[in-house]
């Protein structure tokens, strides 16, 4: 079984996807030819990304290694990025069951209607086996590492449906579609309130300054490529100990903003691909719903948070934290981690924050300042189960990847900054049977109440469609 989920895991999403969209576009009655060229066009999609973000990791990653050189900025919870998370997840006991455990989970819900999300990113499922490794490794049992996945499994789902409006309506040709990704949504609670209270600011809640705005208001300065460009040359120069040394290194720093802007030009066009491909699946998925399902039109397709990450005020907000969570990294007490190789991950705190924020770059910056600047404690918090499970994996397979530098802990932003994560290995791991009955009463709490919601909009739209004939007769 091991074996058979590592190797549909080890394809990877870019091929993965392909296959999933085509037997899929093929059981909702999508020709086989149009169903494989929207498969192909997803697949595409998560190639072109993983090259762009590989641009923005490796013209980075020196850069950022040298300027920790000169300012001695180590610290010693060693950033080894979400990739090197992924396989330490997916090589341990709870990873390598953690796609029929989870899929099996999706389908009890769906029959007892606490979700409404079918989720198809099965890539991403290596998160809910993070959580799970770690606690596992932590607690010595596999049965707390399934729990802990588990639940935050039926979590996510459930932010995922409470999420799905407000994803569909704020961005464009996303009807149909949520995102059960549980980095992205544990900020969900954090975009809600820290939102309500600056709108609660007299001014603020006047104050709309989106990415359009920003072109309009400042011109090319307030275009992600420049942005792109100028953050690149002003980290090129921190390279440098000297005016003589930045003189001699112009080609060098200059090249390295003429790569951060083309990565913020081109994550916009490459995310394309995935809506082109994306489309036809869910028409056909809603329109043979609303065919087959009385009342049950309010069925999404889970996806990857990647088809959003090219909004423009998410590229701005990660371009501009990129600079200011390193200082913070340095400068705030009691941390140990500061991420390199994790920073393009930061993409993906913001996906279901702008709809809260609707694109406001103003509130969505400060609201990834409070959550990165915890973020960054979170990972500290969660290094030592991190390394537990990376060294037994580095052990059992030896991958390079996965490997912990001698004195070092290991830490990555994605998952490990998300307070989800924090939440479910502080109530098993600290609190054990009192933290897995307040894990229990959450998770059933909010199926309980999603499922009233779920019944309560079915009804009305068996309402909505009787009063339609009623009215057509």
């Amino acid at each position: 079984m091991e074996q058979v989920f590592s190797y549909i895991i080890g394809l990877g999403a870019a091929v993965m996807m392909p296959i999933i969209f085509t037997i899929l576009g093929v059981c909702i009655g999508i020709k086989f030819g149009d169903a494989l060229k929207a498969g192909l066009k997803v697949g595409v999609g998560f190639v072109g990304l993983s090259i762009v973000t590989a641009l923005l990791t490796s013209a980075l990653g020196p850069a950022l290694n040298t300027v920790v050189e000169i300012y001695d900025l180590q610290l010693k919870v060693f950033d080894m990025g979400w990739p090197a998370a992924a396989a330490v997840a997916y090589n341990t006991a709870v990873g390598a069951f953690i796609i029929p455990v989870c899929l099996a989970v999706n389908l009890l819900m769906l029959v007892t209607k606490t979700t409404r999300t079918v989720n198809i990113d099965l890539w991403n499922y290596w998160h809910f086996a993070f959580i799970g490794a770690v606690i596992f490794f932590v607690s010595e049992s596999l049965a707390w590492g399934f729990f802990g996945a588990i639940i935050c499994y039926i979590i996510t789902l459930v932010l995922a449906d409470i999420t799905a409006k407000k994803f569909q309506g704020y961005y464009k040709d996303m009807d149909g579609i949520s995102i059960p990704q549980p980095f992205c949504a544990g900020f969900v609670p954090f975009a809600w309130t820290i939102n309500k209270g600056l709108d609660a600011i007299p001014g603020m809640n006047k104050l709309e300054i989106d990415a359009e705005g920003m072109k309009k208001k400042f011109g090319l300065l307030g275009e992600p490529l420049f942005l792109g460009v100028v953050v690149g040359v002003i980290i090129g120069c921190l390279t440098c100990s000297s005016f003589a040394e930045i003189v001699d290194k112009i080609p060098y720093i200059l090249g390295l903003g003429i790569k951060m802007g083309a990565v913020m030009e081109l994550i916009p066009r490459v995310t394309v691909l995935f809506i082109e491909g994306l489309k036809p699946i869910s028409d056909a998925t809603r329109s043979l719903i609303a065919r087959k399902f009385k009342g049950a039109d309010g069925l999404n397709i889970g996806m990857s948070p990647a088809l959003v990450i090219g909004h423009p005020t998410t590229l701005v907000v990660s371009l501009l934290l990129i600079p200011v969570t390193l200082l913070l990294a340095v400068v705030l007490p009691g941390n140990q981690f500061l991420p390199l190789a994790s920073l393009a991950g930061m993409f993906y705190v913001f996906p279901l924050v702008l709809p809260f924020t609707k694109g406001n770059v103003i509130k969505t910056f400060i609201i990834g300042l409070v959550v990165l600047t915890l973020g960054l404690y979170l990972v500290t918090y969660l290094a030592g189960g991190f390394t537990l499970a990376a060294k037994d994996v580095f052990a059992a397979t030896g991958d390079a990847a996965v490997a912990i530098p001698q004195g070092f802990e290991g830490g990555s932003l994605d998952f490990a900054s998300s307070p989800l994560a924090a939440l479910l290995y502080w109530c098993t791991i600290q609190l054990k049977w009192i933290g897995a009955g307040i894990l229990v009463l959450l998770a059933c709490g909010m199926m309980w109440w999603n499922r009233v919601h779920i019944i309560r909009n079915q009804k009305l739209m068996e309402q909505k469609n009787s009063t339609e004939i009623q009215s057509i007769e």
